[in-house]
């Protein structure tokens, strides 16, 4: 990853994981926004449109599914690497249809996030 000016939106409801996934980010070269919730991040989608988003499955009040629902409504072009604490297959299959880049499970490794991310955003880069 060598384009310092993307940006990485990570949703996740777990500071220690939103805290985590922005150090890796940004030891990358990569600009990272975090957001604690699902409703957080869709309005801050009116100041600003981010690279790539991180979504985080299961969160209170608004999961991930219905963030990519509504991304995939607004912002169809908006690459999404679904990360998770629970791989099954048929919330594999579901995010994968509704048209996620990625589905990685938590704990991810590094260079595995960090190559979902550069195929995700591969087209931003040139």
């Amino acid at each position: 990853m060598t384009k310092t000016h993307l940006l990485i939106a990570v949703v996740d409801d777990e500071e220690p994981v939103r805290k985590a996934l922005m150090r890796l980010m940004r030891s990358a070269g990569l600009t990272v926004v975090t957001f604690e919730s699902g409703a957080e991040f869709l309005n801050s989608l009116e100041t600003r449109l981010p690279d790539c988003v991180v979504l985080d499955l299961h969160m209170p009040h608004m999961d991930g599914f219905n963030v990519q629902t509504h991304l995939a409504r607004k912002c169809a072009a908006l690459p999404v690497i679904i990360l998770t604490g629970h791989d099954f297959p048929k919330a594999r299959e579901r995010a994968m249809a509704e048209g996620a880049s990625a589905f990685l499970r938590k704990p991810v490794h590094d260079r595995t996030l960090l190559d979902a991310i550069s195929a995700a955003t591969a087209c931003a880069t040139r």
